[in-house]
């Protein structure tokens, strides 16, 4: 999971980007960078680990000359997290400057590397997103609009994109839309984001957001619709709605705001606590499922658990010993709230177990009488293979143990999952969604080697 920005037609683009990516950095805390394109087409990029606020300062935006940028916050879910790796990858393409951020995974990456290995190709870095550079440059297409879609009609799985070639940017969602993308205006110029919290920081308006397929053109703040990527089965992923993005964004046509509300009031519906005296959320991201539980359920709602906002997320942390301990930091329970009441404590999902495990033991120790947890989508039972890092089976607590057994470990005193029905019908009906780590049922085949790769170190010393 990461987050993209970008701007056309803007006078210093690249500080106005700076800006988007601070609105969507709960997209990707491991690395972040920025490409600008000047009036002459020349481009300048930097890129470096950590957070945006880490890696730019006033100088250095003020090297970034032109009015058009992209920029790109990244969650490693293909390739290691390494300064190689860092987006936008920027490179000479028979001497026009090319760059690409990339929101999602390849699902046939794999395939694509040896097949490009084979023809001669050289990689830098162990990022999937690499394989579509070298597609666009072995295309014998005329135009850079035919070349790169040649190169996207050989890719499988999530990839939404903004590429600029030149001083033209493109814009592209691959035709499942896994991922969101919106466009916006701005002082006669044109923005492209993640989500729309991002339009909303840099002060620009809301015009769409690209469907499943859609191909955009942008060049000097104009916009031009491209004919669309070859049609496939719409899969938006409803794991974005529950957790990724921020509560106020529209995205797939929803609030997520609603629809984390709805989670909540679904989930009290299914889940009920009798007895209980009190209901908080896990922050940030329960928050509103947690006011939905409260409204459906009429148990009070408290601010039961504090959080530091000076910790990152910690289910998108690269590392579970560095999650784990993160955890410790993180949170810390309101005794006055908890102590001897019958809470329920409401969290988004259950990935590992460890967080929850850790909190509930906080809990406890706050003096609860008793914790009820309730969480506001199905068990994860398989790896999300679209830009979700869950590569194992293994891994996840719902793919290897039961309710109870889960309960147990927990140490809680009852445990209520949302059904799949449930998350679905909160979600809305603007879209057809893609639950596999929930259900299963993957709409794209899932090549042998794709978690391997997702996890490949670069191997030149210089590249790390």
């Amino acid at each position: 999971m990461c987050g993209v920005f970008g701007v056309s037609g803007v006078a210093e683009a690249a500080r106005l980007t700076y800006l988007g990516l601070y609105a969507l950095q709960h997209r990707g805390q491991e690395s972040a960078g920025i490409v600008a394109v000047d009036e002459h087409g020349h481009s300048r990029a930097h890129r470096g680990m950590g957070l945006v606020s880490e890696n730019f300062d006033d100088p250095g935006l003020g090297r970034l000359l032109g009015d058009v940028a992209i920029g790109h916050t990244r969650y490693s879910t293909a390739g290691s997290s390494v300064l190689a790796n860092a987006q936008p990858l920027l490179k000479d393409l028979r001497g026009t400057p090319i760059s690409i951020a990339h929101n999602g995974n390849l699902t046939n990456a794999p395939a694509l590397r040896r097949e490009l290995e084979d023809q001669g190709s050289l990689f830098d870095t162990t990022s999937d997103t690499e394989a579509i550079l070298h597609l666009i440059a072995r295309s014998r297409k005329v135009t850079p609009d035919d070349q790169i879609r040649e190169a996207l009609e050989k890719c499988e799985g999530a990839f939404t994109l903004l590429i600029t070639v030149g001083r033209s940017i493109y814009a592209v969602v691959d035709p499942r839309g896994f991922r969101p993308l919106v466009l916006g205006r701005l002082q006669g110029g044109v923005v492209i984001a993640s989500e729309t919290c991002a339009l909303d920081l840099v002060g620009a308006s809301m015009v769409c957001e690209l469907m499943p397929g859609q191909f955009l053109k942008i060049e000097d703040g104009h916009i031009t619709e491209l004919p669309r990527l070859r049609d496939r089965p719409e899969s938006r992923c409803v794991f974005e709605l529950v957790y990724f993005a921020r509560p106020d964004s529209r995205i797939f046509g929803e609030s997520v705001d609603r629809v984390r509300r709805e989670l909540g009031r679904q989930l009290a519906r299914e889940h009920p606590a009798p007895g209980a005296e009190v209901v908080f959320s896990v922050p940030d991201s329960a928050n509103a499922m947690a006011l939905g539980f409260a409204d459906a359920s009429g148990i009070k709602l408290e601010h039961g658990l504090i959080r530091n906002h000076y910790v990152g997320r910690t289910f998108i942390h690269p590392t579970q010993a560095l999650r784990v301990a993160k955890v410790k930091i993180k949170f810390n329970p309101v005794r006055g709230v908890i102590e001897g009441r019958s809470v329920v404590m409401v969290d988004d999902s259950l990935v590992r177990g460890t967080t929850s495990k850790g909190l509930v033991q906080m809990i406890r120790a706050a003096g609860a009488r008793q914790v009820h947890l309730r969480l506001s989508s199905p068990p994860i039972t398989g790896p999300c293979h679209y830009g979700i890092d869950t590569p194992t089976r293994e891994e996840l607590i719902g793919a290897t143990h039961g309710i109870e057994e889960i309960r147990e470990y927990l140490g809680v005193d009852t445990l209520g999952y949302l059904s799949l029905d449930g998350m679905l019908r909160a979600a809305g009906e603007q879209s057809q969604f893609c639950h596999a780590c929930f259900s299963g049922q993957y709409p794209t085949d899932i090549p042998e080697g794709l978690v391997a790769l997702r996890h490949a170190v670069p191997s030149i010393a210089g590249l790390v």
